[in-house]
């Protein structure tokens, strides 16, 4: 089913600097490139730093905006955040009564995934007021399963001046949330990582039924059990925790971002030759694997990492998104942008955001021919796309319009750059030491 939203996704505010990418097209792709750190994780593991008082430390993690901004928000609540040398980020939790329990609004409107402080906040400190989010523009996105998941743990939530203000009922668990079933409607990756949060310190058992299942998730399970909390089932749809009265700061290193991964097998499958992403995880891409395998790009294990493999014109292949270990709707735009070029007719079927085909407009400025309908879109393969000014619309959104133009006849100009910076480390840097033509602007 496609998921309607309440919120309205407001864009981050703009960086100074460079703010295009200008791309020329590209002869094959060569090279060894490391996809980094999960955007989708870290942010949550920083947020997971709350829990407990001390010095945490997080290794693998990326030099991207979304950090940064969270960084601020980690600081903004009363944390120390620090940088430590290369991918290593330190977070100094305060004491539960030095947390300052409020999340900025200008914080929490430049990033979505700010909502997830909810959890710690309440479950640490017993109260919580966190603006509505903002982030990406490709449609409305609620956060009812994330007051609903809570307030079946007793918290109890009103709406004031466009801010959630969140509070533990004292009748229901006195100063602590307590354990509950909790059945989300939709395997929702943050609202899952929300209550998981929330659910360490409560007092019982929570029950999280149809909880997501993405490796990011996992990846925050392991860092909460480091910590001394104690889950079970975390991969499937039937997650427990028994939540313990205190947790201890914890070491960890971030998983890799199988999200990042995709983007650089999408630029080989796109512009040809033989690429290794060193850190790719396979068991956390097989379904994307499979697709790319369909269209012909030959993807194989090798001791360095994993490679992939293109020569000659990519076939046709329909694609729908479901949740993991479906499709991601992250991946979708590389995939979209990979059939605009294919041999045949794909229909792409997006089943968890409306509003994300908003990217597909900037498409056709560039020759390709795409008609949407509802939530699916014909794409029907041209043998060149053509190279023209267009706009980033989100992270994965900008990153396929780059790699769009590495096989885009003339020039591609791909303005709004900085929505990139959110989820991408030197993104042109890492293309071009591949032979990609990107530089930045």
């Amino acid at each position: 089913m496609v998921q309607s939203f309440s919120t309205d996704g407001q864009a981050p505010a703009r960086p100074v600097g460079a703010d295009r990418f200008v791309v020329q097209p590209s002869g094959p792709l060569e090279g060894t490139v490391r996809a980094g750190g999960a955007k989708n994780s870290v942010l949550k593991l920083m947020a997971a730093c709350l829990l407990a008082e001390g010095r945490h430390e997080l290794a693998n993690v990326p030099r991207i905006e979304d950090v940064e901004i969270m960084a601020d928000m980690l600081r903004a609540l009363g944390a120390g955040v620090s940088w430590a040398g290369e991918g290593r980020l330190v977070v100094d939790s305060p004491a539960a009564g030095d947390i300052v329990p409020a999340a900025p609004y200008e914080l929490v409107d430049r990033m979505r995934a700010s909502i997830v402080v909810l959890g710690p906040l309440l479950t640490r400190c017993g109260r919580a007021s966190v603006s509505m989010p903002g982030g990406d523009d490709f449609g409305d996105r609620p956060i009812d399963f994330h007051l609903g998941g809570l307030g079946a743990m007793g918290a109890r939530f009103d709406t004031v001046h466009g801010n959630v203000e969140g509070r533990v009922d004292p009748e229901i668990g006195g100063s602590r949330l307590v354990g509950s079933t909790v059945v989300l409607e939709y395997p929702s990756h943050t609202a899952t990582d929300n209550i998981l949060m929330a659910a360490v310190l409560a007092k019982g058992t929570t029950v999280i039924e149809n909880a997501a299942r993405e490796p990011e998730v996992c990846d925050l399970a392991a860092f909460l059990g480091a910590m001394g909390a104690c889950i079970r089932g975390v991969g499937t749809s039937h997650v427990e925790v028994e939540g313990v009265d205190e947790l201890a700061p914890a070491r960890h290193t971030v998983v890799p971002d199988r999200v990042v991964a995709a983007t650089y097998l999408a630029a080989t499958g796109l512009a040809g030759g033989e690429v290794v992403v060193e850190d790719a995880r396979v068991d956390h891409m097989d379904m994307l694997l499979r697709k790319l395998g369909a269209m012909g790009v030959t993807i194989e294990q090798r001791p360095e990492g994993l490679a992939a493999v293109a020569d000659g014109r990519l076939q046709s292949v329909d694609v729908a998104t479901l949740p993991y270990p479906g499709v991601a709707t992250d991946y979708k735009p590389f995939l979209v942008t990979m059939l605009t070029v294919a041999d045949g007719v794909g229909i792409v079927s997006e089943n968890l955001f409306a509003g994300r085909f908003r990217y597909i407009d900037e498409l056709r400025r560039m020759g390709a021919d795409v008609r949407t309908e509802g939530h699916h879109a014909v794409v029907r393969g041209v043998p060149r796309l053509s190279g023209a000014p267009v706009k980033a619309t989100d992270i994965r959104a900008g990153a396929a319009l780059v790699l769009a133009g590495l096989v885009a006849e003339g020039e591609t100009v791909v303005s709004e750059a900085w929505h990139v910076d959110r989820g991408y480390e030197d993104f042109a840097g890492r293309l071009a030491s591949l032979g990609a033509r990107v530089q930045r602007r």
